[in-house]
Parts: structure tokens; sequence; C-alpha cells
């Protein structure tokens, strides 16, 4: 080995780490670029909840996964039927009770929540079924059991009733929808903290949109239950107009 080979290897193990350090970085600030584009997409766009009760059955099952467009209503507006992920107004959910985690999987979930993946606030959300809009006047019930809106009653085919029931809804009500709220009922009526079973709370059983986080659109997890949530158009179609 002559005194020259010294320097050449010496000179490649340079060019060497010089390429490396160029290639971590283009990583390093695609994989910033990555998490920035899916907080942004979850913070304006889509957001993931899983369904943690059963009021909702059977349109969604305890434990489904389902993706939220949070472009409704802060772009576009909601509809009568439509399927509405929102905050807790106040007093329709339990206290959460304090739950140990392992702290490597408390991160990696604060991780996957922060992009949007994982859903660790679910438990603060209601995920109901809008039956009133603004101005409508919302009665529960007629001699057939079911929900007046504007006069008009609607035709349920989504709804869970107990067998020997009737009534599509456990609680009388005759409510005008203020301006700015919603009236929201479970598809499971029987066993939903819904509008209905929150009138005597200070907001009456309205939901402000404000705390309407988005519409639910799609079930997306398990594999099996894949589909787009229907909005039941037809229930409301002979509905008269009356919103604020």
């Amino acid at each position: 080995m002559t005194d020259e080979t010294l320097p050449s290897r010496s000179a490649g193990r340079e060019r060497s780490r010089r390429g490396i350090l160029p290639f971590l970085r283009d990583v390093l600030v695609v994989v910033v670029i990555s998490l920035l584009v899916a907080f942004l997409i979850k913070t304006f766009v889509v957001r993931s909840f899983y369904i943690p009760s059963g009021s909702m059955e059977n349109t969604l099952q305890i434990d489904d996964k389902i993706l939220v467009n949070e472009l409704q209503p802060s772009v576009f507006g909601l509809s009568r039927g439509d399927v509405v992920v929102f905050r807790d107004p106040g007093g329709w959910l339990p206290p959460s009770p304090p739950v140990a985690r392992n702290p490597l999987a408390q991160a990696a979930d604060t991780a996957l929540t922060f992009v949007g993946l994982s859903a660790s606030d679910s438990d603060d959300h209601l995920v109901k079924r809008i039956i009133g809009l603004p101005g409508d006047h919302v009665v529960c019930c007629n001699t057939a059991g079911r929900i007046l809106v504007n006069g008009t009653p609607i035709v349920e085919p989504y709804i869970q009733v107990p067998p020997g029931q009737k009534d599509a809804a456990t609680l009388a009500f005759d409510v005008t929808v203020p301006a700015g709220r919603l009236w929201v009922m479970g598809d499971n009526r029987y066993d939903s903290q819904d509008s209905s079973r929150n009138q005597a709370l200070p907001g009456h059983g309205f939901v402000p949109l404000d705390h309407v986080v988005g519409r639910a659109v799609v079930i997306s997890w398990p594999v099996s239950r894949w589909s787009w949530l229907d909005d039941y158009p037809e229930a409301f179609r002979e509905v008269k107009e009356k919103r604020q």
C-alpha cells in the first residue's frame, strides 16, 4: 500500500458522507411536509372518529371508524338526515374516567391523532342524525308514532325501535329549532343521548352549529363495513321549509 492510497480512501469517505447528508435532509423535509399536509387535512378537511356506543345502531356499530367531512357546515350546508359529529353541548356525556396507558402507546396515539389517523377524543364527541334545522318545528309524536317536521310526518327507515314500541322517541317534545342550532337524534331511538333526552338541560337539547365538527360520510373500518352513509333524503322530501 502506497502513501497515495490513504488520501484516496479518505476522499472517498468524505464524498460518501456528503452524499448521505443531502439524502437524509431530503427525507426529513419530505417527512415534515407530509406531516404538515396530514395535519392540515385533519384540521380543515377530513377527520377520523370511532363509534364508542350503540346509539346509532344499526347504521353504525360499536368500534366502527368513520370519516368526517369538516367542510360541512363550515363551507357547505347541512341537510336533514345528515349524520354529524359534534362536541358535547354540555351535560350530554358523563365525565370520561381516566385511562391508564403505557407512555409509549399514549405518545403513538397522540401522534396518530395529530395527523388524523387516530381519534383519541372520540369519547368527547357525539354522533347523531339531523332531524330539525334552524327554524323547523319538530314534534313527537303523532298517533302513528311518527315525528312531524313542519307538520309533515316523516317515515324513518333507519331507526331502531324495540318490539312492542311504536313511538320514534322515548320522550314527547314540541320544539322550534332556534337560529344557529340543530335538533339531532340517534338512530337507536331508545338508547341514545340525543336532543329528546336532554331537553331539561340549559341548552334545551339543541346543538349549536359551531359545535359541529362535520358530516360523517363513510364507514372506513372494519373493511367488511366499508360504505357511504346515507342521509335518506326521501324521508324528508315532503317537509316544507321554515328555516330562519
